[in-house]
């Protein structure tokens, strides 16, 4: 069993590496973008609430994320293994993760931390957006999303790395080469937790 949390600036291929890690290792794939999605959809009291804000372009605060994860980790296709993509993004959500784990009886195996410099991020985002056709994507709005980035999630990866959890990939090699590392690490801090 694996409870996996994988960690990385916007553009560092996170995403892709999150889909292709949960199918190596047969456990299912959290995406915090996923589950707000499932809500608004399906209308349930969190995604109507959550919606609130989102009309008014703001973030969805941190309980309503956190009511969202733990009713996702109480499914029945978690209890062989999960991993979280976009979730604790603060030191407050990564409290509330650890609460809700331990509520559970689990604790988190490894956090996976895939890492890409600034100007590589900047770009890759910057190609996908002429890709998507979308203007909204400067440098300068990439470089600020980056900044709040590292406010916001860097303490998590402190955090993380304090508790011997941390194992970092360079995002910016070939995509099975990250892939290939990737469960290299895992599998070694997996090993060194199950001692």
């Amino acid at each position: 069993m694996t409870r996996l949390l994988i960690i990385g600036p916007p553009g560092s291929g996170k995403g892709t590496q999150a889909h292709r890690i949960s199918e190596q290792l047969g456990i299912v794939e959290i995406s915090t973008g996923d589950m707000f999605r499932t809500h608004l959809a399906n209308r349930t009291p969190l995604g109507v609430e959550a919606h609130k804000y989102l009309d008014a372009g703001d973030l969805v605060p941190d309980h309503l994320t956190t009511a969202m994860v733990r009713e996702r980790l109480q499914q029945p296709d978690t209890k062989d293994g999960f991993l979280l993509d976009g979730y604790p993004r603060t030191l407050s959500q990564m409290e509330d993760l650890d609460g809700i784990l331990e509520e559970n009886g689990d604790t988190l195996d490894t956090v996976l931390e895939i890492t890409a410099d600034d100007d590589e991020i900047v770009r890759r985002l910057l190609l996908r957006s002429q890709a998507e056709g979308r203007s909204d994507d400067t440098e300068g709005v990439i470089r600020h999303r980056l900044e709040l980035y590292r406010q916001e999630t860097e303490p998590v990866i402190a955090r993380c790395a304090e508790r011997g959890l941390l194992v970092r990939v360079d995002g910016t090699a070939d995509v099975d080469h990250v892939t290939a590392d990737a469960l290299k690490g895992i599998e070694t801090a997996t090993a060194r937790t199950d001692t």
